[in-house]
């Protein structure tokens, strides 16, 4: 039974215990899902590309059991809706946001991820580069899912070839 908090309303002591209840079970479910990352050779090693951890490899890995039904990595993160949307008229190409067509929960994982990933940029000199350059020229969100899009041709690869992430070596 739950620790009464005096002067707290009878109504709040529920909604604790309601609380307590769901965080064991979040960390129930956690320690399932860490155990299955652990489990999947593929899973292993999408967490090798950076920005994407064992819950962002799991849910790709158990989204996508077949890399190869894809063409390409661009299909891959068109497929995820992390690709420009071009809007034509009067013979004028403009591209305006990303399509938002695939998974918004694999979406939005790859882009928390590649936000952390700029983020920690400074320390690291090959991504640096890349990320500096980018953020000279758009705003800091926009760069964050143009990396969402790279790290997610890269998870292509990475299924498709069944190696391990290699990071590039600065020259």
């Amino acid at each position: 039974m739950p620790e009464r908090v005096a002067g707290w309303p009878l109504a709040l002591h529920g909604i604790v215990e309601q609380l307590r209840h769901l965080g064991a079970e979040i960390e129930r479910l956690e320690k399932r899902i860490l155990a299955w990352h652990q489990s999947s050779d593929v899973s292993r090693r999408l967490a090798t590309i950076p920005g994407i951890g064992p819950f962002t490899a799991s849910a790709i890995a158990a989204a996508v059991p077949d890399g190869t039904l894809f063409r390409s990595g661009r299909h891959f993160a068109a497929w995820l809706g992390l690709t420009p949307k071009v809007h034509s008229s009067g013979g004028k190409e403009r591209q305006v946001g990303i399509s938002k067509q695939g998974d918004g929960y694999l979406r939005g994982l790859l882009v928390v991820g590649a936000t952390a990933v700029m983020r920690l940029a400074r320390k690291d000199y090959a991504s640096r580069i890349w990320a500096t350059k980018l953020l000279e020229r758009k705003p800091a969100k926009l760069a964050a899912v143009a990396l969402a899009n790279k790290t997610a041709r890269i998870a292509w690869a990475v299924m498709t070839r069944g190696k391990t992430y290699e990071a590039p070596v600065a020259a």
